[in-house]
């Protein structure tokens, strides 16, 4: 709570300071900064104008860019998210992020924010701070770099490379020869954590799997039938609408949906969602599809058209591939039971574990991850962020197998 106030008491102050720098020829811009998912701490731009060095104040700005970017989590697939920020004298003169695919790029979404400022005479004298290599080759938008070639930025920044061998490197040669001036891996960790779905997307063909689990302490998902099978809070409950609105899709086994009957939608977010947000598609795995119930909420609600049933299913990696290649699937968030989990599990396909824990002890039921041989490969959470949902425990982290 001391923080966010810090923050905000900042954040107006930053604005006001603003207000009287018009004088100057240029006019500062605020930035786009909306609803993000990491809390960064911004360095007040008075700190970057005397006795800090070049490297501090890169950091500060791909900081604000990374902050613009996460807006995009959950939107832009088969794209990655990214945020760009062009400054001028230590004032931001543009910012943007983008949106979603087809879509401008971040680069030029704060492009024509500057333009549309006034501020493009600035731009030769400028810096472009962008979370990610820029584009090089024409797609559904035209190649990035040609928008900083006309408009002949002075520097250029950018914090990963682009993950596509074929593109890597290409937009910094290009720049480079074109006499502006090129700096790489600003903030690079932080970067490429933004795109590591992005990264799986390109590399291995497929889509970045959530795995969701809501248990007891003793790891159980279900209880007795006297009493309510909600086990977590309605805070948590409310974090996982936010979870499928981070995803492209909700995937889950055909016992699930008949027992549970469940929607797999975005209704109750605890954080506001872009009205660009479209609901997740929602694969359900089954061995019968004729044994899912015609009247299931998933096949008859106004999102029926974006429900997938797909039958023995043997090899996880071929369908992950197939939905990634056929649906533009990006990230999947895995809503099932013990035993589809712990098949991904297995197979190592479950890059990421969101894990809900309520304050009981059921002491039978079913298990969250279903009991059987040792996994040849153990889940190990890197680095997990422990969030409290009101008396419920959430931990969340990357999985690395060993």
């Amino acid at each position: 709570m001391i923080l966010n106030t810090l923050i905000c008491s900042y954040l107006k102050s930053y604005s006001h300071w603003a207000h009287s720098r018009r004088r100057r020829n240029f006019n500062i811009v605020k930035p786009n900064i909306l609803q993000s998912h990491n809390v960064i701490v911004l360095l007040p731009v008075f700190m970057l104008q005397n006795g800090v060095n070049t490297k501090n104040q890169d950091d500060c700005w791909m900081n604000m860019a990374i902050k613009l970017a996460s807006n995009g989590i959950g939107l832009t697939s088969p794209n990655p998210c990214v945020g760009a920020v062009i400054v001028h004298e230590n004032q931001v003169i543009g910012s943007g992020f983008h949106k979603k695919a087809g879509l401008p790029h971040a680069e030029r979404e704060a492009i024509a924010d500057g333009v549309a400022n006034g501020n493009a005479p600035l731009f030769a004298d400028s810096t472009l701070y962008v979370t990610l290599e820029p584009c090089s080759t024409s797609g559904k938008t035209p190649p990035c770099t040609d928008a900083i070639l006309k408009y002949r930025f002075k520097r250029v920044v950018y914090g990963s490379e682009d993950p596509n061998p074929k593109h890597r490197g290409a937009a910094a040669d290009i720049l480079e020869q074109a006499g502006i001036k090129v700096t790489r891996g600003v903030l690079e960790k932080e970067c490429d954590h933004l795109i590591r779905g992005f990264r799986v997307n390109m590399l291995e063909g497929r889509p970045w799997v959530i795995a969701k689990s809501a248990m007891s302490l003793d790891g159980r998902i279900s209880r007795s039938p006297e009493r309510s099978q909600w086990l977590t809070n309605e805070k948590s409950r409310s974090f996982v609408h936010t979870l499928r609105a981070e995803c492209d899709a909700v995937l889950t086994g055909g016992n699930t949906v008949r027992l549970d009957n469940p929607s797999l939608t975005i209704r109750k977010p605890d954080r506001p969602v872009s009205p660009l947000k479209e609901q997740p598609w929602r694969i359900i795995l089954t061995h019968d599809a004729s044994s899912i119930p015609a009247d299931s909420i998933c096949l008859t609600d106004e999102f029926r058209d974006r429900t997938l049933v797909v039958e023995n299913v043997f090899n996880y990696l071929e369908l992950l591939k197939k939905l990634y290649n056929d649906k533009k699937i990006g990230t999947i968030l895995l809503e099932a039971g013990g035993c589809l989990v712990r098949e991904f599990l297995k197979a190592g396909l479950v890059d990421e574990w969101v894990g809900f824990y309520a304050p009981i002890i059921i002491g039978g039921g079913t298990d969250g991850v279903a009991p059987g041989p040792f996994l040849e490969h153990e889940a190990h959470l890197e680095q997990p962020v422990v969030n409290i949902f009101g008396d419920d425990v959430c931990i969340r982290g990357d999985i690395c197998y060993r």
